[in-house]
């Protein structure tokens, strides 16, 4: 599979803003990350402190055949019912980005479900849900494939009607089981220390949940140095989907914003698949699982928020975007020390 060469970051831009810090009416760097924050959005985007008002979570969800192996305390049904919550307004993803003034882009990329054609939900169903990938192979390539062009085609889609900010969000039953076996091997780390209890497992749960992902590894033998493999043997359809929106955001110089485990596992398979990825991403929250943390310091980002947020869904990515907007608003429209008559020193 062919992708469109990532942009580098656009260095003058940068500078021009992080001069512009320095003539604010406050000591330098005495805003801390946000500070950082503006300078990098600088560089994305070409514009100092734009104000990336069309934004929008992408929230693919799929099935896995994981699942099946009681890595969760849910079962597989929710999927969909969550997928209607969605569709009806009634999650807590709806409530953040409503409150954010986001779009929220809802798409069953492989649910085990036949939704009927339904306003707000994409149809873009690859398959219903993946293999169980303790005994196969989770997805074939060309599902992979086309899981990964669906997510650049949404983006790309919103992109072509002015979107300027975009972030990651999943539903999917048995996605972290999935995420912490991404997470183990792109990392070189073991289950237990990036497996966490995901909606909630006790410890009894946690021990058979690292468990069945020893065995995956062992079984299905992921290499590292192809993402590609790693994602047909041990993915999700809606982790590809999301690797998707990534690649076409930064190609696109969009921002991306991660959420949790499940879309930072995204990002770091769309960082492997294409170098360059990682400069247009921004890491919205850090949650309690703790393969979160390792994949975070494998991207080298520093999250905005921690906040124990185990949600999923994009909802800390969609809370961060208040953050992000504080960030740019603060370079764009406060007084330089010139313009306000104050003394710099």
């Amino acid at each position: 599979m062919k992708f469109s060469r990532i942009p580098g970051i656009n260095e003058e831009v940068r500078a021009e803003a992080a001069k512009r810090q320095k003539l604010l009416t406050k000591p330098t760097g005495s805003m801390g990350r946000m500070e950082e924050l503006s300078i990098d959005i600088a560089g994305m985007t070409g514009i100092v402190a734009p104000e990336l008002k069309k934004r929008a979570v992408f929230l693919m969800a799929a099935d896995h055949g994981i699942a099946q192996e009681g890595v969760s305390p849910y079962p597989a049904e929710v999927t969909p019912q969550m997928v209607m919550n969605f569709l009806n307004h009634g999650a807590a993803i709806n409530v953040l980005t409503k409150q954010a003034h986001s779009e929220v882009v809802i798409v069953d990329i492989g649910v085990n479900y036949d939704f009927p054609d339904l306003p707000g939900l994409v149809r873009r169903k690859v398959a219903k849900g993946t293999a169980n990938m303790l005994h196969a192979p989770a997805m074939t390539p060309a599902q992979a494939e086309e899981a990964i062009q669906i997510g650049m085609d949404v983006l790309n889609e919103a992109a072509d009607k002015g979107l300027q900010m975009a972030a990651t969000g999943e539903m999917g039953i048995g996605n972290t089981t999935s995420a912490a076996a991404i997470t183990a091997v792109l990392c070189g780390r073991k289950p237990v220390e990036v497996t966490g209890r995901g909606t909630g497992l006790d410890d009894a749960g946690l021990m058979r949940k690292v468990a069945v992902i020893e065995k995956i590894l062992a079984e299905r033998e992921p290499d590292a140095a192809d993402p590609m493999d790693v994602l047909c043997k041990i993915g999700g359809l809606e982790i590809a989907g999301m690797a998707g929106v990534t690649i076409a955001a930064a190609s696109r110089r969009i921002p991306l914003v991660m959420d949790g485990l499940i879309s930072t596992a995204a990002a770091a398979l769309a960082d492997a698949l294409v170098p360059g990825v990682r400069n247009y991403l921004i890491a919205g929250h850090r949650s309690p699982e703790i393969g979160h943390k390792v994949l975070l310091d494998k991207l080298g980002k520093y999250p905005l928020l921690q906040l124990d947020l185990r949600v999923g869904e994009g909802t800390g990515a969609a809370l961060s975007f208040h953050i992000i907007d504080a960030a740019n608003n603060i370079l764009r429209d406060m007084a330089t020390f010139e313009s306000a008559g104050v003394s710099n020193r």
